[in-house]
């Protein structure tokens, strides 16, 4: 049940609110993760193990963010076969869940939102495709 309703959502990823990105590197990769994408001189990196994805972001935000990818895989590649953002934020709304932050630029394609968690805990539905 549980791997069924995640594939809904997209890939999952926990985007880390880091304070030395270098030194965050460094560590996550002696646990054998490798880099997978973003730009160090950016001040991000996306790092992966296995199917298992960790974002390092160094003063873009205060907290860890539990992260959803809509559309895509923990490979970075487009599955249509997955809700459109719009559908599962729909879906959350009329769950009674509030929305936050959400933007898009159009009826379809890149979106984003945030809802939080009953402990604060922000989570972020992020879809680039």
């Amino acid at each position: 049940m549980g791997a069924a309703r995640s594939s809904t959502l997209g890939a999952f990823s926990l985007s880390l609110a880091v304070k030395d990105i270098r030194a965050s590197r460094d560590f996550y990769l002696k646990l054998g993760f490798a880099q997978f994408g973003g730009d160090i001189g950016q001040n991000w990196l996306i790092l992966k193990n296995g199917s298992c994805l960790i974002g390092l972001f160094q003063g873009m935000f205060e907290q860890n963010i539990l992260t959803f990818n809509p559309r895509w895989d923990e490979n970075a590649r487009e599955t249509p076969a997955t809700r459109d953002i719009r559908e599962i934020r729909q879906r959350l709304e009329r769950l009674g869940l509030e929305i936050r932050d959400f933007a898009e630029s159009g009826p379809a394609g890149p979106a984003s939102f945030t809802v939080l968690d009953p402990d604060g805990n922000p989570i972020l539905f992020d879809q680039h495709v």
